[in-house]
């Protein structure tokens, strides 16, 4: 919906402004002045190439930071998962089936869902409390992996944390919107300026800068969503973590099965 608004509204910049270029002109004498107009929309130009610049950034750095968290993520739940390996029974094949169960559940239940409710979904929740039951248990026996469990897991939940909160947009609405009026702004006054023998190149470079400005704000908008839109962080991050675990565990657990089905749900206590 931002998208085609911008787009729109741009677009009506562009037909104002050169409507309201005619207008001038025919009410201005042929070798009238005419420097006046590039002088006021000077400023207006620096105004709104400083305020794109300023807002690609800041989405570039929350994307960024979705994109180090989902990956973070996956690698602690791996990372946990290994150093379960050095753990005494039965709290290494409870660590390492948990760990499996958390991947799926993330992907099946708190992935899709993110986007719109940026919650912990209940269903991957249940695993990281196993988690820190077997922690416990590992404490009672003194285990020499008690305390790179805890903190790998402390890691974990952080990065969870981190990508949940990237989910909600890095600019405020009214950021955006004023950024869009600004350019809005920017385009009508260039097509207003235009000298009063414009040629088709004019308007050629006219409607390439009305271009680039309206993709510097759908980029904007498509990477400020960080987990979806065309430009999005995956969960291939943590599906190959899933992928990977899933084989270790049918491999270090000949036989035994998981406590959860394909979508993370628990099947047995």
């Amino acid at each position: 919906m931002l998208t085609i608004i911008t787009i729109v509204a741009i677009s009506a910049a562009i037909t104002v402004g050169l409507a309201a270029n005619r207008r001038r002109h025919r009410r201005t004498p042929a070798g009238g002045e005419e420097a006046s107009v590039t002088d006021l929309i000077s400023p207006l130009q620096t105004l709104s190439v400083l305020l794109v610049a300023f807002v690609i950034v800041v989405a570039a750095e929350s994307y960024g930071t979705a994109s180090q968290a989902a990956w973070d993520e996956a690698h602690r739940v791996d990372q946990l998962y290994e150093e379960a390996d050095y753990s005494p029974e039965p709290q290494r094949e409870g660590l390492q089936a948990a760990a499996v169960c958390y991947t799926r559940a993330i992907l099946a239940y708190e992935w899709p869902d993110m986007e719109h409710s940026r919650r912990m979904a209940p269903e991957a929740s249940v695993w990281s409390s196993d988690f820190r039951r077997h922690f416990k248990e590992l404490a009672h026996k003194d285990a020499d992996t008690f305390q790179l469990l805890v903190e790998a897991d402390d890691e974990r939940s952080a990065a969870r944390q981190t990508r949940l909160s990237q989910a909600s947009p890095a600019i405020p609405a009214v950021i955006y919107w004023f950024m869009v009026v600004a350019l809005v702004a920017t385009i009508g006054a260039f097509a207003f300026g235009l000298p009063r023998a414009s040629t088709a190149s004019h308007i050629v470079l006219l409607c390439t800068l009305a271009a680039l400005f309206t993709g510097s704000l759908i980029l904007i908008e498509d990477i400020d969503q960080p987990y979806s839109g065309f430009i999005r962080v995956t969960s291939k991050a943590m599906q190959d973590t899933a992928d990977d675990i899933g084989e270790d565990f049918a491999k270090d657990h000949p036989g035994r099965s998981l406590p959860c089905d394909a979508r993370g749900n628990r099947t047995r206590a």
